[in-house]
C-alpha cells in the first residue's frame, strides 16, 4: 500500500480489500477512502474513530460525467466482510448499468427524504418569511449544496459537512461557511424528529469538535472623517444619478441595500411624509418618515421622466436590464471603485452603520427608538416587550435630526 504518511497527502489509495488489508488500514486526522483494484467504485472508508465502512461510488448512467457522485454505505467491517460487501456493491453497479438508482431507491424503502425534499418542507414549514430569505436560502442551496441535493438526508457524513464548510470558507468567507452550513442544520431538524435513527451531520460536526467560523464585524472610523470620503467616492466611481440616490437614500435612512432597491412608488405618501417598506430582513413592514432630505430625493427622481408622467406605482429603481426581480441589484459591483476614489474601504452596509453612530453617540438618542428606525429585531427584554412600538410622528422628529447631521457631517 502506498505510504499516507508522506507530506504530500495521496489522493488514492488501491489495493485488493481482503479481511487482512482492511484490518491494515490505519486511521486518520480526516477520514479517507481505500478502493478496491478488483471493482471500481467499491472501497473502504476509514474514519478518524477507526470505524470502518464498506461503499460503492457511482454516477447515474444518464448523467455521464456531468452527473453528481452518490455513495452508498455497504455495511460496517465487522459485521459485514470484503466479499460479501464486493458481491453487494456489484449487484448495486449492475443496477446503475441498467439504469436504475440503487441510492434513490433505498432512500425511497426507507422514507428518508432527499436534500430537496427536506428544504422544501423547511420552506413551506414557515410561510412567512420574507421573498428575499426565500430567495437567499435557495441561492445557498444551488451554490453551495448543488451536488448534493439529489442524495437522501442519511447519505451526507460528519465528514462530508466538515469538507464542505472548509471548503466554502476557504472560497466565498467566514461568513458564507456559517451561513449556508446554518441553514443545512436547520433543514434537518424536522426529518430528524420525522424518521428514527436519522442523525443531524451539523450536529454531529459540531459534537465532534466542529466549529462554526469566529464572527468578525467590520467597524468604520468615525462619520466625521469617513463619511465625507464616501461622498466623494460615491460621486466619482457612480456614473448614474439615479442609482447615486440608491445610496443617498441608504446614507439618510440606514436602511439595508435590499429594502432601498426594492421601493416601490405606491408605498411613498410623500403628502403624508411615510415610507413604508414591505421587503425587510425582520419580515414585519417598515413604516419611516419623510425627511426633507428624502422628499427631495423622490421629488428629483419623479421629476426626471423625460417628460413622461410622474410615477405613481412600479419600481422607484427599475431594472435597465429588464432583471428577473424587476428592480436594479446589481450595485456591489461599485464598491471597490468608491473605496478607492474615497481612500477607504467601502460596502453599503457601512451606511447603516454611520448612521446608527450618528444616532446613538453624537445625538444620544435612546437605543430602542434607533432600532425602530432602523428595523432592527426587537430584542427578548420584558420591559421594552411591554412597551408600545414607536409611531412614525414620534419617529418624525428624531429622524429629521439625523439626517440634518449626516447631512452636516458629509457636506451633502
Amino acid at each position: 500500500m502506498e505510504n499516507r504518511n508522506s507530506a504530500k497527502r495521496v489522493a488514492r489509495v488501491k489495493l485488493t480489500l481482503t479481511r487482512r488489508t482492511v484490518d491494515a488500514l490505519k486511521p486518520e486526522d480526516k477520514s479517507w477512502i481505500a478502493w478496491d483494484d478488483r471493482l471500481t467504485g467499491f472501497g473502504c472508508r476509514v474514519q478518524p474513530s477507526g470505524t470502518k465502512s464498506f461503499i460503492v461510488n457511482y454516477r447515474s448512467d444518464d448523467g455521464g460525467r456531468k452527473a453528481p457522485n452518490k455513495r452508498i454505505v455497504i455495511g460496517r467491517f465487522g459485521r459485514v466482510g470484503p466479499d460479501e460487501a464486493r458481491r453487494k456493491a456489484r449487484d448495486m453497479l449492475g443496477q446503475v448499468a441498467r439504469g436504475e438508482d440503487p441510492a434513490e431507491e433505498r432512500a425511497d424503502a426507507r422514507g428518508v427524504p432527499t436534500l430537496a425534499e427536506a428544504f422544501e418542507t423547511y420552506i413551506k414549514a414557515n410561510p412567512n418569511r420574507a421573498d428575499n430569505t426565500v430567495k437567499l436560502y435557495r441561492q445557498i442551496l444551488r451554490g453551495k449544496f448543488g451536488d448534493w441535493v439529489r442524495r437522501p438526508l442519511d447519505a451526507i457524513t460528519r465528514q462530508d459537512v466538515e469538507d464542505r464548510f472548509n471548503r466554502i470558507t476557504e472560497r466565498h468567507g467566514w461568513a458564507s461557511g456559517n451561513q449556508a452550513m446554518s441553514m443545512l442544520r436547520s433543514v434537518y431538524r424536522r426529518p430528524c424528529v420525522d424518521h428514527e435513527g436519522l442523525r443531524n451531520p451539523v450536529d454531529l460536526w459540531l459534537a465532534a469538535g466542529g466549529r462554526f467560523n469566529a464572527k468578525r464585524r467590520r467597524r468604520i472610523p468615525g462619520p466625521a472623517e469617513v463619511l465625507p470620503r464616501w461622498r466623494a467616492g460615491i460621486e466619482a466611481a457612480v456614473p448614474s444619478p439615479a442609482t447615486r440616490d440608491i445610496f443617498l437614500i441608504g446614507l439618510y435612512t440606514g436602511m439595508r441595500r435590499g429594502e432601498v432597491v426594492s421601493l416601490r412608488w405606491e408605498r411613498i405618501d410623500l403628502e403624508r411624509g411615510v415610507l413604508r417598506v414591505e421587503e425587510t430582513k425582520t419580515g414585519e413592514p417598515l413604516e419611516l418618515p419623510v425627511t426633507r432630505q428624502l422628499a427631495a430625493i423622490f421629488d428629483r427622481l419623479r421629476a426626471d421622466r423625460g417628460g413622461q408622467a410622474a410615477p405613481t406605482d412600479g419600481w422607484v429603481f427599475p431594472s435597465p436590464k429588464k432583471a428577473r426581480s424587476g428592480h436594479v441589484a446589481d450595485i456591489a459591483r461599485f464598491y471597490e471603485g468608491i473605496g478607492k476614489a474615497a481612500g477607504t474601504p467601502f460596502w453599503f452596509h457601512g451606511l447603516r452603520n454611520a448612521f446608527i453612530t450618528v444616532a446613538e453617540r453624537e445625538l444620544m438618542l435612546p437605543r430602542s427608538l434607533t432600532k425602530r428606525l432602523v428595523n432592527h429585531a426587537r430584542p427578548s427584554d420584558v420591559t421594552e416587550g411591554y412597551a408600545a412600538d414607536w409611531t412614525v410622528d414620534q419617529l418624525r422628529e428624531p429622524a429629521q435630526r439625523v439626517a440634518d447631521r449626516i447631512g452636516e457631517l458629509s457636506k451633502w
